[in-house]
């Protein structure tokens, strides 16, 4: 028999789909259920490497990626079939079931969609063949009526699954009632049936104070609010995209680390663990004043690397890069990162673009047409200076670039492949790595800091006990009810 469906849908984005469909698939999997996780369609720079199609690697969004894990289930491509990376405001690099087509980038957006239904529509019915629960997230809202005859990711999937519909809205940003309602109402009868349930999310105050809201609410569209959950702002779950928040968080006294955020800043979810990790002050830098103070500078991964260089050089922060830099000062470059802190990017196949480095290490980066997906598996090498700490620490990381970088003078390599291939490279107090998944391992922070992080066992657990907490009794097992 299929599996049943349970989707989270949302009134807006950021509604908080992707956090409590994390929570459902623990939730569901601690009942010793067989639990999978599905988007359709995701719109994300930041990415997972997992198995993909005939034994080759691809990448889903991080989100799907955590679902996985957080149902005890091995990530595959399935479960995000296509994946949609925002290379600039008008254009996205397409990835079907895991791999980039090029082919697919170019044509109209509705066009394009009935494309990719069929794909995306197998995917779910393959995962469903073999789980007893799908956990399906929506995307944006499922009322754009602009949008309906196009949109494969929400009620056309519902539909498809038969799903069980949660519909959650941040009631924090005001107007929760009227979302909820206005989106009800602008379902077909067809859809509307799905709707099993409302959450009111983020609410801070006395629940009792809500009524008559939900009572009235429930009279007008016959759907029940099964939960409102209280703001948490500690939940440790990665935010799925942008940036996590304008002010620092962590220690106020700890090392003042500083991560740039430009505009196409990708896999920013392995910052995570150094958020809320003792004697760390984590603060993501948009101007110099905010990189005065910092003891480390971060460049994290960029979608389109040349255009984030071009908007550091804008806002006056490659020239503060550069002065923390010599003043001896650490400074870390991730992926993308990486390559801006070479001396140039030469780019002959309009992957993505023309550049000059910053001039920090002495790197030159090509890129080529293919992407290079991997899992790493390695140890640092010896390391001198204030990056000592690493010196044969053991990371475990994956890779997702279409650059390739090779050292134009002597310089010492930080890092290599299985295959012995350099991913790393340092000078003094300014270290590069291709490897994303560095404050991940535990070994590293270990090495760093001194301590580790959360598991993420210990963030899914308390996410699902989160949700047992506030839905109502038995309303979770009885979404699996036909």
């Amino acid at each position: 028999m299929s599996a049943r469906a349970v989707m989270v849908l949302g009134t807006t984005s950021g509604a908080g789909k992707s956090w409590l469909a994390t929570a459902l698939c623990r939730w569901y999997a601690r009942q010793g259920l067989k639990v999978a996780p599905f988007k359709a369609q995701n719109m994300s720079n930041n990415a997972r490497v997992v198995p993909g199609l005939e034994g080759r690697l691809g990448e889903i969004g991080s989100a799907q990626y955590f679902q996985a894990l957080a149902a005890r289930a091995a990530p595959d491509v399935r479960m995000n079939p296509v994946l949609l990376k925002p290379e600039r405001d008008t254009a996205s690099q397409v990835v079907l079931m895991g791999e980039v087509r090029a082919d697919l980038a170019g044509i109209p957006w509705h066009d394009r969609s009935a494309l990719l239904w069929p794909h995306a529509r197998d995917a779910l019915q393959s995962l469903r063949a073999g789980h007893d629960v799908i956990v399906i997230e929506g995307a944006g809202s499922p009322a754009e009526i602009n949008l309906r005859h196009s949109d494969y990711v929400n009620m056309r999937t519902a539909q498809a699954a038969d799903a069980a519909c949660l519909l959650v809205t941040d009631i924090d940003r005001g107007g929760a009632f009227a979302h909820l309602y206005g989106t009800h109402q602008l379902l077909a009868p067809d859809e509307q049936r799905l709707l099993r349930g409302f959450v009111l999310n983020r609410f801070r105050g006395d629940a009792r104070l809500l009524e008559p809201g939900p009572s009235q609410l429930q009279q007008l569209t016959g759907v029940p609010t099964l939960a409102v959950l209280p703001m948490w702002r500690g939940h440790g779950l990665p935010e799925e995209d942008g940036v996590f928040d304008d002010t620092p968080s962590g220690d106020a006294d700890g090392l003042r680390i500083s991560v740039l955020a430009p505009p196409r800043i990708s896999n920013l979810d392995e910052f995570q663990p150094l958020r809320h990790l003792p004697g760390v002050r984590l603060r993501w830098a948009r101007t110099p004043a905010a990189l005065a103070d910092a003891d480390w500078i971060v460049l994290p991964g960029s979608k389109h690397t040349s255009s984030d260089l071009a908007w550091l050089r804008a806002q006056g922060l490659a020239d503060a890069v550069c002065r923390h830099a010599a003043a001896g000062r650490p400074v870390l470059g991730l992926c993308g990162g990486l390559q801006m802190l070479g001396e140039s990017l030469s780019d002959p196949f309009g992957i993505d673009g023309d550049a000059a480095g910053l001039g920090l290490l002495p790197l030159a980066t090509r890129f080529e047409r293919d992407k290079r997906l991997s899992t790493v598996s390695a140890r640092f090498e010896m390391l001198a200076g204030p990056w000592a700490p690493l010196s044969q620490a053991r990371l475990r990381g994956y890779e997702i670039r279409h650059g390739r970088t090779q050292a134009t003078a002597p310089l010492a390599v930080a890092l290599r492949n299985a295959g012995g291939e350099p991913i790393g490279w340092q000078r003094g107090n300014v270290l590069g790595l291709y490897a994303h998944g560095v404050f991940e391992c535990d070994e590293v922070l270990r090495a760093l800091f001194g301590q580790r992080a959360r598991t993420l066992d210990d963030v899914f657990d308390g996410l699902a006990d989160f949700a047992d907490a506030h839905f109502a009794p038995g309303a979770l097992m009885q979404l699996l009810q036909p």
